[in-house]
């Protein structure tokens, strides 16, 4: 499984790719009213795609180009880009923010910082964008609608 993301995401926090991780696809799926074969993921740079990500126009546009992450293009960061980082999902604002930090440490550190990051503070148990508690420990974490509040405190 590939946890990084051409646009910025950490894959590694979603809770589909955390299903595929876990062995609980099949419960994902009844419970969001989808077949098993639309949620199997191993990321977006892998050829096992979940439904949500099949027509990914920003994976489609860094394969033609021949780039790994989004700011490695001429044209960053494009109005699509900049329109996903601005839609309603919390876990998106993020990908401008997590693109500048790839540029500056490289995607393997970037990701090793996100696994830390999306994992909790307390048992290392990772978690999901939304999760609102540890899946393991029942802890608290910080999830992608904290970090869209931090954003905006930082104007970014």
């Amino acid at each position: 499984m590939r946890p990084d993301a051409y646009c910025g995401l950490y894959c590694g926090a979603c809770e589909v790719m955390a299903a595929n991780r876990r062995g609980t696809v099949a419960d994902v799926a009844r419970e969001w009213g989808r077949s098993e074969e639309e949620l199997r993921c191993d990321g977006c740079k892998t050829d096992v795609l979940a439904v949500y990500c099949r027509d990914c126009t920003f994976r489609a546009c860094a394969r033609e180009k021949g780039v790994e992450f989004c700011s490695e293009c001429g044209d960053y960061p494009c109005k699509a880009l900049l329109a996903f980082r601005d839609d309603k999902a919390p876990h998106h604002s993020i990908v401008v923010h997590n693109l500048e930090r790839i540029a500056v440490i490289g995607g393997r550190a970037w990701c090793e910082e996100q696994r830390a990051r999306w994992s909790c503070p307390a048992c290392v148990e990772p978690f999901s964008w939304y999760a609102e508690k540890c899946p393991s420990c029942g802890g608290p974490v910080k999830n992608a609608v904290q970090d869209e509040k931090e954003l905006r405190l930082w104007g970014e």
